[in-house]
């Protein structure tokens, strides 16, 4: 079906290069491509759909039915939706094209198209604009898409990533169906979630293949490439910031209080009668299906959402409305976010990108003071990308982009962190520093913790409170 004979292949500008890539897929495989971040696991997929240049060596594509289901295709949607909005001439709120024209842009199969608006819960979301989305529905749309589309390859990178803990299994059994009749590929960054049904593992490092074979025994498999990838981070130290924050609380003594938040759109509720408390010291998880509001609720905590003021929310010892600036909040803030990593697309150096914490911008708009500037290499230093800093943020994997807007968040040890699903995106590797990173700050006693996330494994003992939404 596709045959990569011993090729070169250069992506893009920063010139990211696959080197003597040799590797086939034949009908009725399922491969998973592991790797760490960096390694070119997403490069690799993406040149099973015609992406980069081959100057070296030959590519083969016999089969035109390809879907892809990628973060990058998910943005490709949001962009292409947000191209459309003709808000500025209309004066109206664009609201984005209708869940079931864009499922029925690509679905050849009306009955498959039916079960899995039915088993992905989307029949309410029909008449919904693709703007009004969770990030979660979007990733559900995405899969209806794709697989109603009937492809003879389906590529999948990072197919769980996004997705609550109630959907997971049901796409893990749709695709352990369709692997009985569709040929795939699997970009995987756990480890653990290699599928039972995979036939062929292939992992990269530096942009080569390191290792492909036939997986007769998935537990072992799974095994053996734990091992390859385990790194030990005993020996985590955390820099220490500029200036120490002295964060005002608010006269209950907290640093977050919210009294019965509402968030609601004109065909739904988001979430209401909601109160909440966050005290110093006092980390939290959220949990919650897609669509329940766990983004709104930190984006009430930001002010980036339009709704956070006609709430009932003190924050930092400000009453949210009553004349306080945006940035009397942020600076006490460090925030990390799917979004606001969509956002960070500036041609800025990797060293810059941690610095901007210091000024809670995107991008670097002044000079940064020596020390602060150290203090980014320190925290480059500590996430093995020294070697990066000068290099444009732009030329990272997204792995490696997540790592560094977690640094830049860090920074500061604001008084209240924020992480909206932080390890998304991530391998074993960098999630394992990434947590390593969180639970020391937690334990350090001076920043506060909020952390969505959907991965119980993702859970940190040190955080022992829950607020479940939805």
């Amino acid at each position: 079906m596709i045959a990569l004979d011993d090729c070169t292949i250069t992506f893009g500008r920063n010139e990211f290069q696959l080197q003597s890539i040799d590797w086939g897929i034949e009908k009725g495989q399922v491969w998973a491509i592991v790797g760490p971040n960096g390694s070119g696991k997403s490069a690799l997929a993406a040149s099973l759909c015609g992406e980069g240049t081959v100057s070296v060596g030959a590519r083969q594509i016999k089969t035109n039915r390809i879907s892809v289901i990628s973060l990058e295709e998910q943005e490709s949607l949001i962009l292409r939706e947000k191209a459309r909005d003709d808000s500025d001439i209309t004066d109206q709120i664009a609201t984005g094209t209708p869940v079931s024209e864009m499922v029925d842009e690509v679905s050849v199969n009306e009955a498959l198209k039916r079960e899995l608006i039915s088993i992905f819960g989307l029949e309410e979301l029909l008449k919904r604009g693709f703007r009004k989305l969770s990030t979660g529905e979007t990733r559900k749309l995405l899969f209806v898409r794709a697989l109603t589309s009937e492809p003879e390859l389906l590529v999948l990178d990072e197919p769980y990533e996004g997705l609550d803990v109630e959907t997971v299994p049901r796409v893990r059994d749709i695709l352990s169906r369709m692997a009985e009749t569709t040929t795939m590929v699997m970009v995987l960054n756990r480890i653990d979630d290699i599928p039972d049904f995979v036939t062929h593992v292939l992992r990269l490092e530096h942009g080569r293949i390191s290792q492909q074979f036939r997986c007769d025994d998935v537990s072992s498999t799974r095994d053996v490439l734990r091992q390859i990838g385990q790194i030990s981070s005993d020996e985590i130290t955390l820099p220490m910031p500029e200036i120490p924050i002295e964060v005002s609380l608010n006269p209950d003594g907290t640093l977050v209080s919210m009294a019965n938040a509402r968030v609601a759109y004109t065909d739904n509720i988001v979430f209401e009668a909601l109160n909440w408390q966050v005290r110093p010291g006092s980390h939290w998880q959220v949990k919650g299906p897609n669509g329940s509001g766990k983004t709104c609720l930190l984006n009430l905590i930001t002010g980036d959402h339009p709704q956070c003021y006609v709430n009932d929310i003190a924050i930092f010892g400000f009453n949210r409305g009553q004349g306080e600036t945006i940035w009397d909040i942020k600076r006490f803030l460090g925030f990390v976010s799917t979004s606001l990593h969509w956002d960070y697309r500036l041609s800025v150096s990797v060293r810059k990108v941690v610095v901007s914490g210091f000024y809670d911008s995107i991008g670097l708009y002044q000079k940064a003071t020596d020390k602060q500037m150290q203090i980014a290499s320190d925290w480059l230093r500590l996430l093995g990308l020294s070697e990066h800093a000068n290099q444009p943020f732009s030329s990272l994997s997204y792995g490696e982009q997540r790592v560094l807007l977690i640094a830049r968040a860090m920074i500061k040890h604001p008084p209240l962190l924020l992480l909206d699903e932080p390890c998304l995106g991530l391998d074993e590797v960098n999630r394992s520093l990434v947590l390593a990173l969180i639970e020391r700050i937690c334990n350090e006693g001076e920043t506060t913790v909020v952390y969505v996330s959907h991965h119980e494994e993702d859970k940190l003992a040190v955080i022992e409170n829950e607020l479940v939404l939805g």
